[in-house]
């Protein structure tokens, strides 16, 4: 039998690491700051990117909806370096799957989360290091993503939903849809189109995700948020999304001149509601339909004994003997 030692030997494949000089303590902690620093001011810049027109918007959510689960600066941090990436993790994330890195293949810059333990509490925190699509990895590619028709997809949505959704025919015009957070309520318009539907409930239940039940959710303060996310939401699926005007979306941040910070906590609520609506609908579409398995702990028969067998009757009436009351 032929032994396979891909998994085992790398070959020099994966990022080496190149021997660096001795360093103090606190050369160190300065080299590691300065890295960080330059992460971020990157991150930054990408953020302020994203916002200068509606088109940049456009490919940032067009990547956001392809993309696995990131962190909002991961997010940025690929789509700078790689935007058709769609599958990126740690190189030892990747080997816990039994992958490896094809050769020549070069990772690119990335937040890999951490655990550590300080003051006897563990926290988490996280490291430069390096990042690797799934396309740069040994293995099987990713399976192509079913299509769902609309009417399936408004199921797997509205199927086993936290909020509550109710018809309501009697909305102000051009009301198609709204969330209610006093009662946790989504009041929508029977009768639109599919499309329509679609986008209008999305919209809602991002607006739902945003809100934190502390009694301060605003409407006005996550209704552009939560349209961005509606709109991740179809392009992930494959729904119209010719009826979303992002230029007015970019034009509302100032055309990415705001604080960075600002525009990332935007991008964040839009990541932050689009991964809701998103997993809930997978989550539903990847439930199995009970099947029905013979019982390992059926209950059994009762057992008859002679005072419990059932007598013949006599004559026309049927009589059956009883046991006595107790």
């Amino acid at each position: 039998m032929k032994m396979d030692l891909t998994n085992m030997i790398s070959n020099g494949t994966e990022e080496t690491q190149v021997p660096e000089q001795k360093l103090t303590k606190e050369e160190y902690a300065a080299k590691k700051q300065q890295e960080r620093e330059e992460v971020w001011a990157e991150v930054d810049s990408q953020a302020q990117g994203v916002f200068q027109d509606g088109e940049r918007l456009k490919g940032f959510l067009d990547f956001m909806a392809e993309c696995n689960t990131q962190r909002t600066p991961n997010l940025l941090l690929i789509y700078g370096q790689h935007p058709d990436f769609k599958v990126v993790r740690s190189y030892e994330r990747w080997r816990e799957e039994h992958r490896s890195v094809k050769a020549g293949e070069h990772g690119i810059t990335y937040m890999i989360s951490t655990e550590y333990e300080k003051d006897g509490e563990m926290r988490r925190g996280y490291t430069i290091g390096k990042g690797f699509d799934i396309s740069q990895m040994s293995g099987k590619p990713l399976e192509e993503r079913p299509q769902r028709s609309l009417t399936e997809l408004v199921g797997a949505v509205l199927k086993d939903q936290s909020v509550r959704v109710q018809i309501e025919d009697n909305l102000p015009d051009k009301v198609q849809a709204q969330y209610n957070p006093r009662y946790r309520t989504i009041y929508i318009r029977n009768g639109m189109s599919e499309v329509t539907t679609f986008h209008a409930l999305n919209r809602e239940l991002a607006c739902a995700a945003l809100d934190q039940h502390t009694g301060t959710y605003s409407r006005q303060k996550v209704s552009a948020q939560a349209y961005c996310a509606a709109y991740v939401i179809a392009k992930r699926y494959g729904v119209d999304v010719t009826g979303f005007n992002l230029e007015r979306i970019a034009q509302m941040q100032e055309y990415g001149k705001k604080d960075p910070q600002e525009l990332r906590n935007f991008l964040n609520d839009i990541r932050q509601a689009s991964y809701t609506i998103r997993n809930h609908v997978e989550r539903n579409f990847g439930a199995k339909e009970q099947e029905f398995t013979i019982d390992e702990f059926a209950i059994a028969d009762p057992i008859k004994t002679p005072e419990s067998k059932t007598e013949k009757p006599s004559g026309k009436e049927k009589k059956t003997k009883t046991q006595p009351e107790r």
